[in-house]
């Protein structure tokens, strides 16, 4: 049976350096993905011409830089992440091939065996967040399952988070204690109530 073996991780892009190589539609679906769950992501675009709507939403975001001019290697001194979705093949091989080299992670919009992470949906409320992948079989279904999240998720999730957070540091004992405090205060949560 496939199974999808990703590893979900969330990061802080905001301490992180982004680089995005391309400033077509697809850069533009990359950068506004990264900016909707992590407004204050440092990122720098590079391209030899950018859509307006990209140059729109780069205005938006001080901690976004565009830089007009052709990939180059040095582009990924400094870099944490990269992201090739220019709309040439070769070069967007040649992005992989580099970052491969310097052991930076990369994506390459449309080529999933070239890629060592996808931009999957997520759903965010408040101090929750949750990462959906259908291992790049189904972004359809990826985005349905967002959609269902976001409605069954009550708004007020976050005054949950911060009250059991609060509860947290109350708690006495060893390790175990506060776990099974913990689960017992919120297995309702999971648990279905008998009708």
């Amino acid at each position: 049976m496939d199974k999808n073996e990703l590893y979900p991780i969330f990061l802080k892009v905001n301490h992180l350096d982004v680089l995005i190589v391309g400033g077509g539609n697809v850069g533009l679906e990359k950068l506004s993905f990264l900016l909707k769950s992590s407004p204050n992501a440092n990122v720098e675009v590079i391209a030899l011409d950018f859509l307006k709507a990209l140059e729109e939403l780069a205005e938006q975001h001080p901690n976004v830089k565009l830089t007009e001019k052709a990939y180059e290697v040095s582009d990924l001194e400094n870099r944490h992440i990269v992201i090739g979705c220019t709309d040439n093949l070769e070069v967007n091989l040649q992005i992989n091939k580099d970052a491969k080299a310097r052991h930076l992670l990369v994506n390459i919009a449309d080529t999933p065996d070239q890629c060592d992470f996808y931009l999957g949906g997520i759903v965010t409320k408040g101090h929750v967040k949750i990462a959906i992948s259908t291992n790049g079989k189904s972004p359809t279904t990826a985005k349905r399952l967002r959609q269902f999240l976001e409605d069954v998720i009550p708004d007020n999730i976050t005054d949950f988070v911060q009250n059991i957070n609060a509860y947290r540091s109350t708690i006495k004992g060893d390790f175990q204690d506060k776990v099974d405090a913990l689960n017992k205060l919120t297995e309702g949560l999971v648990n279905k109530q008998d009708s």
